[in-house]
């Protein structure tokens, strides 16, 4: 069965990150009071923003009491200013290396693509508006984790795109993500092919052990996995 909607990750898989992500969780979580390791940040790159950082609070929070919805929500509203601010003013902000190409060849072909992301919409809208991404023709539609009722891992924005495109079968389906959700997001949804890239958060090593159908260095091989 041919694939009609390839859905693709933003951050270190269509758009190049430089760890700004993780940097800007760090920034957000110290403001209150948190240290929370680049490292340990990494891995949850791709979850919805609160469930990640909800999870940090349990690692760094020893009264568990203290993690309520109010600490999580400031924390959150911080790092989505900080990110707003950051794609609206870094002096260089770039796909990554072939993904518009890619993103173009497929729907040249006529396969919808869909952008889904673990960022609230209002971040998303503003890097697919500085990189002009309506405007080239690149994508049909976008999706942020805050317009369903749970994020990633969770199937629910595949299932919102698939709507979308007028899609019922997810074997016709692609996911294509560097990270961990990313790779059980498509699983859940039932894609036909869950491309995991290693130009984001997680190395091929990293990647393996969430058994995507396929792992590629360079987003162009979608193209070729697809046909």
């Amino acid at each position: 069965m041919s694939v009609k909607l390839v859905v693709f990750d933003m951050a270190g898989t269509t758009v190049k990150d430089e760890n700004k992500v993780a940097d800007t969780f760090a920034a957000a979580m110290q403001k209150y009071g948190y240290t929370v390791p680049i490292d340990v940040i990494n891995p949850l790159m791709g979850y919805e923003k609160s469930v990640a950082i909800t999870k940090m609070l349990e690692l760094y929070e020893h009264d568990k009491a203290k993690i309520v919805h109010e600490l999580i929500g400031n924390i959150h509203r911080e790092f989505i200013a900080l990110m707003i601010t950051y794609y609206q003013t870094a002096p260089v902000l770039e796909a990554l290396p072939n993904a518009e190409d890619t993103m173009l060849k497929l729907r040249s072909q006529g396969i919808k693509i869909g952008v889904n992301t673990g960022f609230s919409k209002d971040i998303a809208e503003t890097i697919v508006d500085r990189l002009k991404w309506r405007e080239k023709g690149i994508i049909d539609f976008l999706i942020g984790s805050d317009e369903v009722p749970e994020g990633r891992p969770n199937p629910a924005m595949i299932n919102h795109l698939m709507n979308l495109a007028g899609i019922t079968d997810p074997l016709q389906v692609a996911k294509v993500g560097d990270t961990e959700v990313d790779v059980r997001e498509g699983q859940n949804a039932g894609c036909k092919h869950i491309i995991g890239v290693t130009t984001g958060a997680f190395t091929r090593a990293e990647l393996e052990p969430y058994h995507p159908t396929q792992i590629i260095d360079d987003i162009a091989d979608v193209i070729e996995i697809i046909k």
